[in-house]
């Protein structure tokens, strides 16, 4: 055999041998699935909520845990964690476990609490904007307090909480404030020297000098203990306030002047906030704003249940029918204020 055949013999051969291995090498791939691109699978809508670091985050409730805010809370609470499929979870302190309103906002500044639901009336002390809801009857109703609400001034009013190391979730309601007294209460002449403790705002100060009455800041777990030793005369509050604390028990006089109508505001540490991935806090803000409505419903049937308890435990409930007397009386605390709220003032006024 001459040397080109050989050469052609052990060709061929090879051939032979790279074949077969090319063939053994494509079913292995079959075995182990194709190497080829393939088009990924659609993820599920819950799949990016899954992805992420976990939070446990603690939120400060004043109010015990029957009444509407704190039930609003944890309904927060249920959202956050549906949407993020569990991994971030907000438990409720209700009955001022973690402090009483000054000291919630407090240590959300610091970022040692997440997250609390505070009035707007104390935040006056903290955010001078949301001192305008201090002022008296500057609403006048519960509808005209949402229409306001819902309004660019007042979702401009959550974020200028950020100054003050705070992020502003919502509002939910909190109905009008009214006077209550261990002493008849039947028109505005019966205020006139009364002892009347007040959130710790200079408004409310100023409020209760306007209408001849002496503020006595102190803290809402104080009142009842206040009212029955003789400390105070009198308080101001709403329905379910004046029934859940059972400051009806030892303050049976209640005259519905209306004289506020201070939301609540649901609200997040700044530091913890802006920890957070924006999907993160979209998840936050979408599950406090979605919270309002169930706040708002479950308040509405707590105030009817708040009257009626109050009323057959035998408190005396004066309506105001003509509530000008004391608007006029009031009238000064608008107008030395007004240059300062003016822009929000107007805002509330067009949503009359």
């Amino acid at each position: 055999m001459s040397v080109n055949k050989k050469l052609v013999g052990v060709m061929c051969l090879l051939l032979v041998v790279v074949m077969a291995l090319t063939a053994c090498g494509g079913n292995n791939n079959a075995n182990n699935k194709p190497a080829a691109p393939t088009k990924e699978p659609a993820k599920s809508d819950a799949a990016p909520a899954a992805e992420g670091p976990k939070y446990n985050f603690r939120l400060a409730e004043t109010h015990p845990a029957d009444y509407p805010t704190t039930k609003a809370d944890m309904k927060f609470a249920e959202l956050v964690k549906e949407k993020s499929a569990g991994r971030i979870t907000i438990e409720v302190f209700p009955s001022a476990q973690l402090g009483e309103e000054k000291a919630a906002i407090e240590q959300v500044q610091l970022g040692a609490i997440e997250f609390t639901r505070i009035s707007s009336g104390p935040l006056g002390e903290f955010n001078k904007d949301f001192g305008v809801f201090s002022l008296p009857y500057i609403f006048d109703n519960d509808d005209h307090v949402w229409k306001f609400l819902k309004g660019d001034a007042a979702t401009k009013l959550l974020d200028s909480l950020e100054t003050s190391r705070l992020k502003g979730l919502t509002y939910y309601s909190s109905g009008s404030r009214s006077f209550y007294s261990t002493k008849p209460l039947t028109s505005i002449e019966d205020l006139k020297g009364l002892k009347i403790r007040v959130i710790q705002n200079k408004l409310n100060i100023d409020i209760m000098d306007a209408l001849g009455a002496s503020a006595t800041p102190m803290a809402y777990g104080e009142v009842y203990s206040a009212l029955q030793t003789g400390v105070i005369d009198a308080a101001e509050n709403n329905y379910p306030s004046y029934f859940s604390s059972k400051h009806y028990e030892v303050a049976k006089h209640y005259i519905l002047d209306s004289h506020q109508r201070v939301p609540e505001v649901l609200m997040m540490s700044k530091t913890a906030w802006d920890k957070l991935s924006p999907e993160d806090q979209a998840i936050i803000k979408e599950a406090a704003l979605e919270s309002t409505d169930f706040q708002r419903t479950e308040w509405a049937a707590y105030e009817k249940v708040s009257e009626d308890a109050v009323r057959a435990a035998g408190a005396t409930i004066t309506e105001v029918t003509d509530v000008k007397p004391w608007q006029d009386a009031a009238k000064p605390v608008i107008e030395a204020n007004t240059a300062e709220f003016k822009e929000v003032l107007d805002a509330i006024n067009a949503a009359r």
